[in-house]
Order: C-alpha cells, then structure tokens, then sequence
C-alpha cells in the first residue's frame, strides 16, 4: 500500500514512494525559451494586433461572462506555473520511466472514456499524477495504484456523480484494493497541499479561441485529439496549458489548410512563430511507429469524432514524405 506510517510493517513499502532527495530536482524550464529581443518582439506583435482587433462580445451569452472574461484569463494566467510539473522529474525515479508513463496515461485514457467523464477530469488526473511523481519516488507496481488514484481524486473535483471507490478497484481488476486507493488519496493529497482546482486544462483556453472560428467543428474536434495526444508526450510538461491549447489550434488549421490569423493571435496571445516549435512536437509524435495504436488514437477514430486521429496522423505521414523527398531533390 502507499503510505508512510511509522509501523515497521510499513518499512518495505516507504521505499516504493518515498520523498525525491532535494539534488536530484531541478527548476522547471517553461517552453519556449526565448532571447529576451525574440520574447519583446512578440509582445509588440500581440499587443499591436490586440489594439487593432475588435471582439465581438457577448453580451447576451451569460455563459460566456463576458463582464469578467478577461480578469478570469489573466487569474488562470497566473496560476498556470504554480501547477506545472518538473519537466525533468523521471531523473529522480529508480525504476518507471517515460515509456511506463505514456502507457499509465494511455489507461487513463481508456479509464476516463470507459466512464463517460468529463474532459477536464482527465487533464487534472494526468496533472496530479505528474505533480505528485516531481515530489515521490514510485515503484514500478505502485505506479498504476498513483494513476488510479489520481483519477479518483480529479473525479470528486469535477463529476457531478463520480465513480465510487469500488469501481476504481475494478478499473484495476482489483489490482489494489480499496483501502489502497483510500489511503494512497490521503498520501497524495497531503504532498500537493490539496492544490487540485489550481489547475486550468487546455480545455479552458481552447474555448476561447475557437471564437475565432465561431466554433468550427471540425477544427475544433482535431485539435481536441491533438491536445490529448500531448498528455501522452513528456516534452510537453514544460509548456503551459494555454499554449498547449494554442498548438493543438493552430496545428488543427495547418492540416485543415487554414492560416493563424489576426483573430487566433487575439483570442490565443500567441504568434504563429511561436507556435510552430510546438506544431512540429506534434507532427513529430504522431509520425512514431505503432503511435496509432494507442488508445487515443482509437478513440479519435470514431465517427463520433470525425475519425480526427485518423486523418492527422495521414496528414503528419504525408507531410513527413514530403520533407523526405525534398530532401533527397537537394541532396541530389
């Protein structure tokens, strides 16, 4: 079981979660890192197209708020870094690695849509995980116990009717049992100081730029696939959920073949250049063989969602090949 009691009962498993030692944790790096010359041209180049762009509020929508919209954003702007994982955490764990970690959240995955959650459910289950794996050392057979309970905890944040206890230990075929899961909550609750509702999804975000489109469906269901497949990259716990949100946006337009327009650069805070690192991750991990056999991309690969997972991961080949042959053309 996950705990810390003081029993000698207890001594075994202290060494399956302990406290990562203080030298093996290094500072966050928050991506992109920029000159400081490159960071002031692209405040210049929002805050021109903010003094030129005229939003359209909505006054009438009172879901939209739109009296409080901004100092909301600027608040969630501001807790982003608070909630954000070492990036470099893995360097401190013995015996998982990032491989085991995108194969956890993979399940997560399955998990999350098995029961219908909601979809900030699953981005805070996946942000407690990280989080909780920055301050404690896991072993390789408690690290589905962490991901499950983590999912519990993210569950009673946001569903109305949550799944009880008993169903998380049948998600795990009763790989742990219910006083597992009970106590590894309390464990894991204490070492983040109950900061759970700190953190904003991209989700939260990506609804405010896709005013720039009116909402397109269809660009709005690519690059819900596209944000979902970053949980499973570890490259992206250096970025920021409103970029996240941004990339998934913008790298959804490149491959329905539309363009980062004034209105995108408005409603995301972000330039084209600064999104195109980002954009070439995703093309990147979604290029990995067998990548399509993970679950999202199953998921995605419904009718439901437009076959979303299956027409980018076309798209991210062909334009691969692409590359590849031009390369060859100058190398010739």
């Amino acid at each position: 079981m996950i705990g810390f009691d003081e029993s000698e009962a207890d001594e075994e498993e202290h060494e399956e979660l302990a406290p990562l030692p203080p030298m093996t944790t290094k500072p966050p790096r928050i991506w992109p890192e920029v000159p400081t010359e490159r960071a002031q041209k692209y405040k210049k180049e929002i805050q021109s197209v903010r003094e030129r762009f005229e939003d359209d509020v909505d006054l009438h929508d009172t879901t939209m708020v739109s009296e409080y919209a901004e100092e909301i954003f600027e608040y969630m702007c501001d807790l982003e870094e608070e909630v954000m994982p070492n990036p470099d955490y893995m360097d401190g764990q013995n015996e998982i690695s990032w491989g085991m970690r995108q194969t956890l959240v993979d399940w997560l995955l399955q998990v999350h849509l098995r029961y219908h959650m909601l979809p900030e459910t699953l981005w805070i289950a996946v942000n407690i995980v990280d989080r909780f794996l920055t301050k404690r050392v896991v072993s390789l057979l408690k690290l589905q116990l962490v991901g499950v309970t983590a999912m519990f905890i993210a569950a009673k944040y946001e569903e109305i009717l949550a799944p009880s206890v008993d169903e998380f230990v049948f998600m795990t075929e009763n790989g742990y049992s219910k006083e597992e899961i009970l106590k590894g909550e309390r464990i894991m609750l204490q070492t983040l100081e109950f900061h759970i509702s700190h953190y904003c999804s991209p989700y939260s975000w990506m609804r405010k730029i896709s005013k720039a489109d009116d909402y397109d469906i269809q660009t709005r269901t690519l690059s819900k696939f596209l944000t979902e497949v970053t949980l499973l990259d570890y490259r992206f716990l250096r970025v920021k959920p409103s970029i996240i949100a941004a990339v998934g946006m913008y790298c959804a337009r490149r491959m329905l073949g539309g363009d980062w327009n004034e209105a995108f650069v408005f409603f995301s805070g972000y330039t084209e250049e600064q999104l195109i690192p980002g954009h070439n991750l995703l093309v990147e991990k979604l290029t990995e063989e067998n990548f399509h056999r993970q679950y999202v991309c199953k998921k995605y690969a419904n009718k439901k969602f437009l076959k979303a997972s299956v027409f980018a991961i076309e798209w991210a080949k062909s334009q691969a090949l692409d590359s590849a042959t031009e390369s060859m053309v100058l190398a010739e």
